[in-house]
């Protein structure tokens, strides 16, 4: 029998689409190992698009069966679906217990959590959650078996931390350069992006401190700036405003720098190798980036909605200049060092051991 893996996921104003974006490189990575995926998804029009079975990008089809579940984040799944399956990934920014149990007997992993329901699970992908970066030696071996610095245990959940399992898709790891792109002495070409809601606003906040820093003269760069919601008035001389960008990762390489927020584009931008400034949209977003900027894998600017805009404007303004290109150089390096692009294929080799696979 083909081994079958549910990924069950939530998009909203909060969440945008990075979790879609994340569930289908797992669910080919699955496919290539020979199993076959159920995509489970609640949340608001956009998940209503996603449950038609229509890419979350583009016009094409999904590879894989779709369920709609609705608008609420914790919609069970339908009975029928658990009984053909082995494996559920729950990619969800909140969890509870009981719907962990409501599971059973399928194995479950989850994907992210700074709670304790993973506890109830089987399993729990940490990339970020709990530091980005773990040593593979030495090993202990625990009940007769090998156990590596980045493998934990919380409750009965086997936990995989740091950056090795941090999700990008194939176009990125198929972009990824072979030797660490040099930077610039200046940033030219500078991409603004926050996400595909953008709730917390923070396109508009940074397309102040960017007007800023042109019409001052404090730096001479262009900026494409995406901006689902409208930003009121013009743009300034050198800026492009759109809503989205048609493939976006195929067009990341062709800008010097990235100011964003945590999500799969950060993650695609250090897999990547392209020098990153993030604005955290709450408080766990700016654990993630705190954790990287320890790392020296991105420059972190705190959380958006409450950095005052006159010290983002000197801190960006040293960044993207001649100053900050050694910044920018160990920022290519070592983001690239943390995210190598494979870490879909180690989830899903980790979920077809868990299923039982051979």
């Amino acid at each position: 029998m083909q081994p079958h893996l549910i990924i069950r996921v939530h998009a909203d104003l909060r969440l945008g689409l990075g979790h879609v974006a994340r569930a289908l490189a797992v669910d080919e990575a699955w496919r290539v190992l020979g199993g076959a995926t159920t995509l489970a998804i609640s949340g608001d029009e956009r998940a209503r698009r996603v449950g038609s079975g229509l890419q979350p990008f583009s016009e094409a089809a999904l590879p894989c069966e779709v369920v709609d579940l609705g608008t609420a984040s914790n919609a069970p799944l339908p009975k029928e679906l658990i009984a053909k399956s082995q494996v559920v990934l729950l990619d969800l920014w909140d969890l509870d217990h009981a719907q962990i149990e409501a599971l059973r007997p399928l194995k479950v992993a989850v994907m992210e959590d700074d709670g304790d329901a993973h506890e109830s699970a089987d399993l729990l992908f940490q990339p970020f959650l709990e530091g980005v970066e773990f040593p593979d030696h030495p090993m202990k071996t625990v009940e007769g078996r090998k156990v590596r610095p980045f493998e934990g245990q919380h409750g009965q959940c086997r936990v995989l931390r740091g950056t090795r399992f941090a999700v990008v898709g194939g176009a990125a790891h198929a972009l990824r350069p072979k030797r660490q792109p040099l930077q610039p002495l200046a940033v030219h070409r500078l991409l603004v992006t926050f996400g595909g809601s953008d709730g917390a606003g923070l396109a508009q906040r940074a397309f102040k401190v960017l007007e800023r820093l042109v019409n001052e003269d404090r730096w001479r760069g262009t900026c494409t700036i995406l901006a689902p919601v409208e930003i009121p008035g013009n743009a300034f001389a050198g800026c492009s405003i759109h809503k989205t960008l048609p493939n976006l990762t195929q067009a990341l390489p062709g800008y010097d720098a990235l100011w964003c927020s945590a999500g799969v584009t950060l993650t695609e931008a250090l897999c990547l190798g392209i020098p990153v400034a993030a604005w955290g949209q709450n408080e766990r977003q700016h654990r993630i980036l705190a954790d990287l900027a320890q790392a020296s894998a991105c420059f972190d600017l705190g959380v958006g909605q409450e950095a005052g805009l006159d010290i983002t404007t000197k801190a960006l303004e040293q960044w993207l200049g001649p100053e900050g290109q050694d910044s920018r150089n160990e920022q290519s390096r070592d983001g690239r060092s943390l995210v190598d692009g494979l870490g879909a294929s180690r989830i899903a080799q980790e979920l077809w051991a868990l299923g039982g696979g051979q």
